[in-house]
C-alpha cells in the first residue's frame, strides 16, 4: 500500500518482527486443526504468553509488555495479514485485561493479572445476553448482594473464549429498577459452583474461535470480586469500548489491504478468453475502486491510531473509525470474491477465509447501525 506510516516508532515495528514470526511457527500450521476442533489449544496460549505476546500494555510488574496500544495494533495487523483466525488474543489482552488494570485494587491485580499475562487463566466477558444485543443497559443477569457475596443468576451468550475461559467478567444488574446507574462488573472464576458452559456456537465464520454460551445459577463470588463500584458498570464499559472499536478498524484496514494484495495477484495470473483477469478494464477499474477506499481507510485509521496512543481518541472517533472501516471492508471483500470467480467461494483461498470471518465485524463492538447513531448524536 502506497501511504507512508509515520504512527509506529523502531520498537513497534521489532516487535512486529516477533509476532510474524510466532504467527508463522505456531499459528498457521495450527490453524486447520483449530478450525475442526472448534477452539484453540491451551498450550498455544501458553506458548503466546512466554513469548510476551499477551497482555503487551500492562505494566511489567504483572508479567505484562508495559508496551502502548501501538504495540497492540501490531500485533492485530500481523493476525489480519497471515490469516489467521481463532486466538482470542486480542480480546483477552485489549478488551478485557484492561478493565482488571484500571478498575482492579492492588488485590485483584495480583491476584489475577500475573496468570492472565502468563495465558495460564483466560479471560472472557460476559456482556451480551438472547434478548440484549448492543443495549448493554438491558441486561437482566442479576447479582443480588447478600452480605459479602453476590449471588448471580442469568445467562450469556456469543461470549468469545466462552469454552476456555477460566475468569469471566460479568456485566450484571446489582440494582435493577436504576437502568444503566445499576449495571456493575463482578469477575466470576469458571470454578464456581453454579457456572456451566452451554454449546459451542456453530458461527459462519471464525470456526476456530470459541463463542459459546455461559449460564449462571445461583453462583456465589465474593463482594472483592467486584471491579470498581457497584453502580459503576455501565460508565465503566463506555470508557472501554473505544479502544476495542479502534481494535476491529485496525484489523478491518490491514485486513482489506492483504486481500487487495491478493486479488490482484490472482487476476494477473488467472485466465479466461484468452487474456488475463486483468487485462479486462472492469477489473482494473473494480481494483482501483479498492484501492482507493483501502489507502482512505489506512490514512483514517492510522490518524486515529495515533490520537489513541496519546490518549485523546474520543467515543465518536472510534464509532467513525469502526463504521468506516468495516463497511469498507465488507464491499471491497464482495467485490474481490466476485474477481475470483469460482474460487472466491472455496476456503483455501484467503479472499473467501475472509469473507466468511469478517462479517462480523460490522455486527460485534457495537453493530453498524449503533456507530451511525453514536457519530449522529454529535452532529
Amino acid at each position: 500500500m502506497q501511504v507512508t506510516r509515520t504512527v509506529y516508532r523502531d520498537d513497534h515495528e521489532m516487535f512486529r518482527t516477533t509476532v510474524r514470526r510466532f504467527l508463522e511457527r505456531e499459528c498457521a500450521p495450527r490453524q486447520a486443526a483449530w478450525d475442526k476442533a472448534g477452539v484453540v489449544d491451551r498450550e498455544t496460549w501458553l506458548k503466546a504468553g512466554r513469548e510476551g505476546l499477551l497482555c503487551i500494555t500492562l505494566p511489567t510488574e504483572y508479567g505484562g509488555g508495559g508496551g502502548d496500544f501501538g504495540h497492540c495494533a501490531v500485533f492485530n495487523e500481523e493476525v489480519a495479514r497471515a490469516g489467521v483466525s481463532g486466538p482470542g488474543f486480542g480480546v483477552h489482552s485489549d478488551i478485557i485485561a484492561p478493565y482488571i488494570n484500571r478498575l482492579g485494587n492492588d488485590e485483584q491485580k495480583q491476584r489475577w493479572l500475573p496468570k492472565v499475562c502468563s495465558g495460564e487463566a483466560i479471560l472472557a466477558i460476559g456482556m451480551t445476553e438472547p434478548g440484549t444485543g448492543s443495549d448493554l443497559k438491558a441486561v437482566r443477569t442479576t447479582a443480588v448482594r447478600e452480605g459479602d457475596e453476590y449471588v448471580i443468576n442469568g445467562s450469556k451468550t456469543f461470549i468469545s473464549n466462552g469454552l476456555n475461559a477460566d475468569l469471566i467478567i460479568m456485566v450484571c444488574k446489582t440494582d435493577p429498577s436504576a437502568g444503566s446507574r445499576g449495571v456493575s462488573l463482578i469477575m466470576v472464576e469458571a470454578s464456581r459452583a453454579g457456572f456451566r458452559r452451554g454449546r459451542k456456537l456453530d458461527k459462519v465464520g471464525q470456526h476456530a474461535q470459541d463463542t459459546a454460551e455461559l449460564f449462571f445459577d445461583n453462583v456465589r463470588v465474593p463482594v472483592a470480586n467486584r471491579l470498581g463500584e457497584e453502580g459503576k458498570g455501565f460508565a465503566y464499559l463506555m470508557g472501554e469500548l473505544p479502544q476495542e472499536r479502534l481494535s476491529i478498524a485496525v484489523s478491518a484496514a490491514a485486513k482489506l489491504e492483504v486481500c487487495l494484495e491478493h486479488t490482484i495477484n490472482y487476476v494477473k495470473d488467472r485466465k479466461a478468453f484468452n487474456q488475463t483477469v486483468w487485462d479486462f478494464q472492469n477489473t482494473k477499474f473494480k481494483l482501483a475502486d479498492i484501492k482507493a477506499q483501502a489507502v482512505a481507510v489506512r490514512l483514517l485509521v492510522d490518524h486515529y491510531l495515533a490520537e489513541h496512543v496519546r490518549r485523546r481518541l474520543t467515543l465518536e472517533e472510534a464509532a467513525i473509525a469502526k463504521l468506516y472501516a468495516t463497511e469498507a471492508l465488507g464491499k471491497a471483500l464482495d467485490e474481490m470474491v466476485q474477481l475470483h470467480g469460482g474460487y472466491g467461494y472455496m476456503l483455501e483461498y484467503p479472499v473467501a477465509r475472509a469473507f466468511a470471518d469478517s462479517r462480523v465485524t460490522r455486527i460485534y463492538g457495537g453493530t453498524s447501525e449503533v456507530m451511525r447513531d453514536l457519530i449522529s448524536r454529535k452532529m
